[in-house]
């Protein structure tokens, strides 16, 4: 057993070749966090380490993944909130020397190329089965293939037309995850170049699920997600999904339109509308 630094939400044992994150139980613990239980993150994984001063007199001790190093934050692309971060340590402000101690302890072990993307994750996706219940349906995993089975009252015409749908990982090239916590939350199955490309609305797309009012919430389709994404990687020499890059005018007015009608709908507030909208005007 290493050194165990203890801090609020969590606890960092050091070892010889990683560190081992426990997570506490508890409903100040984000549920994220519960779901995860203990992560182990191997030094070749981490891409920097920082200290720094956080609310309330305490101190942040929090670690950086390389890119393609863990499937669990190259699914959340950058969406987690902060208290959310598997990656962060808060500690009490009587803590600080012990808190610079690690910090300076983990930067000494960062690999010489810790800069550049990892070539294969080496943090382990949260196991299968795994499922989730989505405002349209719900999705299973099983380590092999995804299943989306669509509910009678959520999903769309198009979705019910095209039947139940089940994804063997081997024809897949990632996953598109988008938060529950924002008002247009969906989790889209990336097919190879020989499927022809889905529609814009994820409503209407057969190899996606909406996440709606209080489903597909974090802690149940973010580890989903990652299981997804870590079979896909392993099953063939296949890219991660790239960051989109700036939208289609047409798409981002076909999008604030569908927003509108979930305000009209009750399904999102005044405000959520107009955040949204203000996100959504931004990528054009």
């Amino acid at each position: 057993m290493g050194d165990v630094l203890a801090g609020i939400h969590a606890t960092w044992e050091f070892e010889s070749d990683s560190v081992l994150i426990r997570y506490q139980r508890g409903h100040r613990t984000p549920k994220l966090l519960q779901t995860l239980r203990e992560r182990r993150i191997p030094h070749d994984a981490l891409a920097s380490v920082a200290l720094s001063p956080g609310k309330r007199g305490t101190y942040v001790l929090r670690a950086a993944p390389r890119s393609g190093a863990d499937p669990l934050m190259d699914a959340a692309a950058g969406q987690l909130k902060e208290e959310s971060d598997p990656y962060r340590l808060v500690l009490p402000a009587d803590q600080e020397a012990t808190a610079l101690h690690y910090h300076d302890r983990l930067r000494a072990v960062l690999a010489a190329d810790a800069d550049l993307p990892a070539a294969r994750y080496v943090v382990a996706a949260p196991d299968s089965p795994l499922s989730f219940k989505a405002y349209d349906g719900k999705a299973s995993f099983d380590g092999q293939r995804v299943d989306f089975r669509w509910s009678s009252t959520g999903a769309s015409s198009a979705k019910w037309k095209a039947g139940d749908q089940s994804f063997p990982v081997t024809e897949l090239t990632g996953v598109e995850w988008r938060t529950p916590e924002g008002p247009e939350g969906y989790l889209r199955l990336l097919r190879r170049a020989a499927v022809p490309s889905p529609p814009d609305r994820v409503d209407k797309d057969p190899a996606a699920v909406v996440f709606g009012f209080r489903n597909g919430t974090v802690h149940e389709s973010l580890p989903f997600a990652a299981a997804v994404l870590e079979s896909v990687r392993r099953s063939g020499p296949v890219p991660v999904a790239p960051a989109a890059g700036r939208r289609d005018p047409a798409d981002i007015a076909e999008r604030i339109r569908h927003l509108g009608e979930l305000r009209d709908a009750g399904l999102v507030t005044d405000e959520e509308f107009t955040s949204k909208k203000t996100e959504l005007l931004a990528e054009l």
